[in-house]
């Protein structure tokens, strides 16, 4: 095996070394009967992260304006709160928040249907503690979905 090869397979990562040795993954969402393209299908991380920043925005100007005027980290606190609030009303009721609305996401239950209120709060708290959202398996969903049972998909 050339160096440049053992490289670029490390550099690449396990799945794409892989890939390469010809394992099939399928594509993303395929194990949970998802179509491959189109409305229906495994949001992207690109989405995903447009939606989670534009949400951001969103509490961290109402916390502001409203909360904490003049104290930075009372604006943060107040944020998360409020990011927590939002997630499980309007995920809860309409399927997506603001930001997923506007990227054309929404969040449903593994099996197609809609998320409870009981998974629709662990999922928002797994979001607010933000180490499971980075946290990603094979069909792209984070560990907060996973947890909640819950799927990403474009609407």
């Amino acid at each position: 095996m050339d160096n440049r090869q053992a490289i670029g397979s490390w550099l690449s990562g396990p799945r794409a070394a892989a890939e390469d040795a010809g394992v099939d993954f399928g594509y993303r969402g395929e194990r949970l009967g998802l179509p491959e393209e189109g409305p229906g299908s495994i949001a992207r991380p690109g989405r995903r992260l447009g939606a989670i920043a534009v949400d951001w925005a969103l509490v961290m100007v109402i916390a502001y304006g409203l909360f904490a005027r003049d104290n930075a980290q009372a604006a943060g606190n107040w944020a998360l709160g409020l990011l927590f609030v939002m997630s499980v009303l309007t995920v809860g009721t309409v399927g997506c928040t603001p930001g997923k609305r506007l990227f054309g996401l929404r969040v449903i239950a593994e099996d197609g249907g809609r998320l409870g209120i009981g998974r629709v709060a662990v999922r928002s708290v797994l979001l607010c503690l933000g180490v499971p959202a980075i946290i990603w398996d094979r069909d792209g969903r984070g560990l907060h979905d996973r947890l909640a049972r819950a799927v990403q998909v474009r609407g």
